[in-house]
């Protein structure tokens, strides 16, 4: 990084820390693809309208767990450098206090994209290799050719390198966010993937020989929802014992204790319960697209439509384990190509304002920069620089984005992964239905554009 570069953004930094309260205020620094994410102690102490006169900010959205949106390609840098700043040497005892509150709904959600957020690149890198490894297996299976290609092995063994022990990167990336010793968080999602599960199954009369995935308890029982709920349990058992077992043997005794109890909870209760959700989960999703007529037509709308007001808050990655739900049980996604048809008709819809917006050269600026990178699925510039402050291009978006989403539902368009939407998630559409999932694109594009540019775009836009 140039020397001006790594200057400003370690000003940025610093201002961050200033305005979110100082650094006894700091419980927590992460981030995502476009937006820091800092836990804070006290609220009352951030000064938001600060931060949000800053140049590099587009958006600020308040709580105990701040999100300050700098777009994509900055954030990383940044927190990085807060990091820094602001030293490592307390982060045990801030991430136990943020760990010790209460969870809304919101909170559980957004503890959910910290855990699945630093798996995202990997998922895309390995679902790519594993779509590519799949479609050349097919072809060769058509063509009758048995042997499988050495290349394709290849490609086959690193793609399952994440995939066949995803539970173990899931159960580290938990703990560190619940406050447990990580080597521990990937032991208990290294255990619900054990083959002796099935072993216990058969003994205890709970397995089902001829449906192997409808047995009450089987290897990956639960999924990842199984995971996170075990090593939550982790977390709490360890700091209890932490507090009653003596220094001198609690590293010995701590790490027995918790396994033993988690584990047999874990194998006989959790995985079985959470086994059941995933199930209803999957019966859900499946009734609203997958189903034929208008359940899902219907369904894809609802869901296509919902979405930006959920990346509004920063909830979107809290819908990662039910892509990966679907991803386990059905070997494909529907749910993820429904929803990448809002950000698709809020490009239509910025286009729109653009348009319009011929006397006010501080928005069309904004717009300009932000469409290359919400072509690509990047959806936060356009969001917090333009529909959401305008108002009614975020109706209009959400609605075009609905239309879209009706016409992936009804084509049954799937994805062998999930990432960045828009044009980047083509290569991870199965072949077969790449072409439908680009027309629904273009669908969210033409109608985002309408309706903003009939109903959406304010009259004093040019004010």
């Amino acid at each position: 990084m140039e020397k001006g570069n790594e200057n400003k953004i370690n000003a940025i930094a610093a201002q961050f820390i200033e305005y979110l309260g100082g650094v006894s205020n700091i419980l927590s620094i992460a981030n995502c693809m476009t937006r820091v994410r800092c836990a804070v102690q006290d609220t009352n102490l951030v000064k938001y309208e600060e931060l949000e006169k800053l140049d590099i900010v587009l958006s600020v959205i308040k709580g105990e767990r701040t999100q300050i949106v700098v777009g994509p390609g900055k954030s990383g840098r940044i927190a990085d450098e807060m990091k820094e700043l602001l030293g490592l040497s307390d982060w045990k005892a801030t991430k136990d206090a943020l760990t010790s509150k209460r969870s809304t709904t919101s909170e559980i959600l957004k503890r959910i994209a910290n855990i699945f957020t630093p798996l995202i690149p990997a998922i895309i890198g390995a679902g790519l290799l594993n779509g590519i490894a799949g479609y050349f297996v097919n072809v060769l299976t058509m063509e009758g050719i048995k042997e499988i290609p050495i290349w394709i092995i290849f490609l086959q063994t690193i793609g399952n390198a994440l995939f066949a022990y995803f539970a173990i990167y899931v159960g580290i990336n938990a703990a560190n966010e619940f406050g447990a010793t990580p080597g521990l968080g990937g032991i208990i999602g290294a255990i619900t993937i054990s083959p002796n599960i099935n072993i216990f199954s058969q003994r205890l009369g709970l397995f089902d020989a001829d449906q192997p995935l409808n047995s009450i308890l089987t290897t990956g029982k639960g999924g990842v929802i199984g995971v996170i709920a075990g090593v939550a349990l982790l977390a709490y058992i360890e700091k209890r014992l932490h507090k009653v077992i003596p220094d001198v043997i609690t590293t010995f005794f701590t790490p027995i204790i918790s396994l033993t109890v988690v584990g047999g909870v874990l194998i006989f209760m959790l995985m079985p319960l959470a086994g059941y959700i995933s199930d209803a989960i999957i019966k859900v999703f499946s009734f609203l697209i997958l189903s034929e007529g208008i359940t899902s037509i219907l369904g894809g709308f609802v869901l296509a439509a919902s979405f930006l007001p959920l990346l509004m808050v920063g909830l979107h990655h809290g819908l990662i384990p039910f892509y990966l739900v679907q991803l386990e049980q059905t070997g494909a996604i529907s749910l993820f190509p429904v929803l990448c048809m809002a950000g698709a008709a809020q490009v239509g819809g910025a286009i729109a304002v653009y348009i319009k917006a011929t006397n006010n050269p501080k928005l069309r600026n904004i717009i300009r920069s932000s469409l290359p990178v919400g072509f690509l699925g990047i959806g936060e510039p356009l969001l917090y620089g333009v529909t959401i402050p305008l108002g009614k291009p975020f109706i209009t978006a959400s609605i075009g984005g609905g239309i879209a989403g009706m016409f992936i539902a009804l084509t049954k368009v799937q994805t062998i992964a999930f990432g960045p939407a828009g044009l980047t998630a083509i290569p991870l559409v199965l072949p077969d239905k790449m072409l439908y999932y680009f027309l629904g694109l273009c669908i969210a594009y033409v109608c985002g554009f309408i309706l903003t540019y009939l109903f959406g775009v304010p009259k004093n836009i040019n004010d």
